[in-house]
């Protein structure tokens, strides 16, 4: 039982031969490589690669100068934070060293006194 709108073989085997065609045609008409405009929208592309690879290269420099600025900045926080806790370090043996000397001083005079007591 066909369908109305059906077609029979040999129309479909038509139409798909006429693809076909069109479509080689459509090949044909297309531009070679060594046509003109191929030729220069591929200069075109070439030199937007090589653009875009400059740009590339710039990005990845600053890239890198950015690290080693970040890297010698840490490095100058790090000796400085180094400095300071070398300075804090020998202030407070300043400070152990005197308040020890005062103790001695106040033990020294304590010692004498109790000698001037026996005498």
């Amino acid at each position: 039982m066909t369908k109305p709108g059906d077609t029979g073989f040999s129309e479909r085997r038509q139409t798909a031969l006429e693809a076909k065609r069109r479509l080689l045609e459509k090949f044909k008409a297309a531009p070679k490589p060594d046509d003109p405009e191929m030729i220069a929208k591929r200069a075109e592309r070439e030199a937007l690669a090589a653009a875009r690879a400059e740009r590339q290269k710039l990005r990845e420099q600053e890239k890198r100068e950015k690290a080693e600025r970040q890297d010698a900045e840490a490095k100058a926080a790090a000796e400085a934070a180094a400095a300071a806790e070398a300075e804090a370090r020998a202030e407070d043996e300043a400070k152990r060293a005197q308040t020890e000397e005062e103790k001695k001083a106040e033990r020294d005079r304590r010692y004498a006194a109790r000698k001037a007591r026996k005498r």
